[in-house]
């Protein structure tokens, strides 16, 4: 059965990718009735309208949460909190950190968020930290809405911190909203891709879920849901990209401008084999900003991911089997929105 549904997976993905080749671009004219859910439209549909009706909130954001590894540590979270709502959205392209995360947090698309806050955006060949001013932004959000929002913002990169948010959760339920973001997951993907003990614990998509249920479940975040728990709050449990597993190379050639990512590149003078990739020559018809006038995305799509002529077998050999994000797979692109509630509330 494994084969047979391995083989359903893949063309479900192969079909996933045209639907997005053919309809993605009309999700970006203006008022789009056919367009899903996304990152940018989190806070104005979910967030203020509770807000607005004097709830508590409290948005955790874990990087890289995939479908499949929701439902897994559901069971253990509905110990504590019962799911109210459960819904796939759709992440944007680049499915990357820099531009689906700055675009959650901001209500809007990475073009606009380039033309509105110039000072809080940079481009991929810009040095600097690219997801250093999401506190800022979602600050930007509550004064273009015209609501004064008491929120604190928490982002997890060890346990440590973890451990320091839970016992400050007095002072955390003072807030209208409390936004918390896990980067565990994100770290595990990578450090699949880089720590050869990693990549043999977490051997396939099965080991790799698994992997995250066993750190959930011993987890500062576990410990923050059971406290949670105790509050009048609304949860919120969503992502910004998931993840997918890549072991398909594309030759792909660009100059020392190009993006490093595997999964999308941007820049100029690419040079690649158009029917292998989706090709975006405009890139402000789907929301992303123009570094320069030639400047184009191209995007992966479902398990490939792009190599360089130069040094290609060492290059396919070490990333081949790796987690990656950032292109255009069912795993990458549609993530979870949960909302929850402690279950002494919906009695």
């Amino acid at each position: 059965m494994d084969e047979v549904l391995i083989q359903q997976k893949k063309d479900a993905n192969i079909e996933f990718s045209k639907f997005i080749k053919n309809n993605y671009e009309d999700w970006f004219v203006p008022d789009s009735k056919n367009r899903p859910n996304m990152p940018f439209d989190f806070f104005r549909r979910e967030v203020i309208p509770l807000l607005d009706a004097k709830k508590k909130v409290c948005v955790l954001m874990i990087d890289n949460l995939r479908f499949d590894q929701w439902r897994l540590m559901e069971p253990v979270i509905n110990q504590h909190l019962e799911t109210e709502k459960e819904e796939l959205w759709f992440s944007l392209l680049p499915t990357a950190t820099q531009y689906a995360r700055n675009a959650f947090f901001a209500g809007l698309t990475p073009l606009e968020i380039s033309k509105r806050y110039p000072q809080y955006w940079l481009n991929d060949e810009e040095e600097g930290g690219k997801n250093i001013h999401e506190k800022d932004l979602l600050a930007e959000l509550f004064q273009r809405y015209r609501r004064k929002v008491k929120f604190s913002y928490d982002k997890i990169l060890n346990n440590k911190s973890g451990e320091k948010v839970n016992e400050n959760i007095a002072n955390l339920m003072q807030n209208q909203l409390s936004v918390v973001i896990y980067n565990f997951v994100d770290i595990l993907s990578h450090a699949r891709t880089d720590t050869k003990m990693i990549r043999e614990l977490a051997d396939g998509e099965s080991a790799y879920r698994d992997l995250t249920l066993t750190w959930f479940e011993h987890s500062p975040l576990l410990n923050l849901i059971k406290l949670l728990a105790q509050e009048d709050v609304t949860v919120f449990i969503t992502t910004d990209h998931g993840t997918v597993n890549v072991n398909n190379p594309i030759k792909v050639v660009g100059d020392r401008h190009t993006t490093t990512n595997l999964r999308y590149k941007q820049g100029r003078n690419l040079a690649y084999n158009k029917k292998e990739i989706f090709e975006v020559t405009k890139p402000e018809s789907i929301g992303l900003p123009v570094t320069n006038i030639s400047s184009s995305y191209i995007f992966a799509y479902n398990s490939d991911f792009f190599a360089y002529p130069n040094n290609y077998n060492h290059y396919v050999k070490y990333y081949k089997n790796t987690f990656q994000h950032g292109g255009i797979s069912l795993e990458e692109m549609l993530i979870p929105c949960i909302k929850l509630k402690p279950k002494k509330q919906l009695k």
